[in-house]
């Protein structure tokens, strides 16, 4: 049976964007983990499990990440997990530590997510390391980019849907101006339709300011039992959901669509008895401008995508804002933080904690955090509940 006792107490992030300070992913753990606890009201020595997502020990340069972020963090004596399923590495961590505290085993759980995206590695080897997280035994050694797997399930997609490149060029325009009020965005800029027509063509139809960048960053979250919490305002965690796909794009019956996150959803809309029409604000993974329409669609968002778009209802003041804080193509995207900032973010909004800007004046009921791994190979799903104490 699900347990809705499970309530998000503390969420920060460290800024997303290149880093050129020195500092690394020890340093940026350590400080949106400092956040979070300050935020939790929690002690240190309450937090019982450690639950950290990292998607590439290139990236992180650690084949042990989790143990050696417990020592600098004060957790000793806690139990460590690191959670891996590619750009979902931070929502599988979410829900793994969720689950441990439905068991009843623990109280508090620490989840941080974290990856040196950009400045790790020189950007040539970053995107064939992302090569390789597809299946490098087939596609991974031809060269074959993560970019052009995208575009050719977009190409199924839009073509059934009737969609194209003002489509793209809306989702563009719309998650960097959202962005331009995340003082933790690594894109907040006011691109126009020239402009990103004009940006170099990376695997047609995508063009560089279709794409999230590859960013630095962490984020943290202190997730807590509600008879335990500190904090009587925190949102309950009240649905979770994961799901998988086939690996290669000419194994599936439709490539163009998100079967695993259609999956993914339902099993969280039906832990949290809702329908997908009661979300009030979303975080959806748009690695690719295309990709968010391709996820709009397989939550249950949208029946009429073209139609939703062009009417605003994924605008800020919109029935179902979606990608507020800019999403990955605006707030950025360091691999293994991605899903962590997401549930932040909504935990916040259902708060009224968030950006002033961004922030909805009356915040919804339910928010949703949503990643995938692959193009959408791997799929998980979070929905959230504004408290009934706000």
């Amino acid at each position: 049976m699900w347990d809705p006792q499970v309530v998000v107490t503390g969420a920060a992030q460290t800024p997303f964007n290149r880093r050129k300070d020195g500092t690394g992913p020890r340093d940026w753990a350590m400080l949106a983990f400092a956040d979070a606890v300050a935020m939790a009201g929690v002690e240190t020595d309450q937090i019982e499990a450690l639950y950290l997502a990292s998607e590439s020990d290139f990236f992180a340069l650690q084949l042990n990440p989790a143990s050696i972020l417990a020592s600098e963090l004060g957790l000793t004596g806690a139990a460590v997990v690191r959670c891996e399923s590619g750009g979902c590495s931070g929502q599988s961590a979410v829900q793994m530590a969720t689950l441990a505290i439905q068991s009843g085993l623990i109280s508090h759980a620490a989840v941080i997510g974290l990856d040196a995206s950009a400045s790790g590695l020189p950007g040539d080897k970053i995107r064939s390391l992302y090569g390789f997280s597809f299946d490098n035994w087939t596609d991974g050694m031809t060269g074959l980019t993560a970019t052009a797997l995208y575009a050719l399930s977009w190409q199924h997609f839009s073509a059934e849907q009737g969609l194209g490149p003002r489509h793209l060029a809306h989702v563009t325009q719309q998650n960097r101006t959202n962005a331009c009020s995340n003082p933790d965005a690594h894109l907040p800029r006011k691109d126009d339709a020239d402009a990103i027509d004009a940006s170099p063509l990376v695997a047609s139809p995508y063009r560089r300011l279709h794409c999230s960048p590859l960013s630095d960053g962490a984020a943290a979250l202190i997730l807590s039992h509600a008879k335990a919490a500190p904090r009587k305002t925190a949102p309950q965690v009240v649905g979770i959901g994961a799901a998988t796909d086939h690996m290669h794009l000419g194994a599936r019956s439709e490539p163009g669509s998100f079967a695993a996150k259609q999956r993914a959803m339902k099993r969280a809309c039906d832990a949290a008895g809702i329908h997908p029409q009661a979300i009030g604000a979303a975080e959806v993974y748009d690695a690719y401008a295309g990709a968010q329409l391709q996820a709009v669609a397989a939550l249950g968002l949208s029946e009429q995508v073209d139609q939703d778009l062009s009417s605003g209802a994924f605008a800020p003041d919109g029935r179902c804002p979606i990608n507020l804080s800019g999403g990955l193509m605006g707030q950025g995207a360091p691999a293994g933080a991605i899903g962590v900032a997401q549930v932040a973010t909504a935990a916040r909004l259902l708060e009224g904690r968030y950006h002033g800007a961004l922030q909805p004046s009356v915040p919804p009921e339910y928010a949703l955090a949503d990643t995938h791994g692959g193009v959408c190979t791997t799929a998980a799903v979070t929905i959230l509940r504004r408290s009934g104490g706000l």
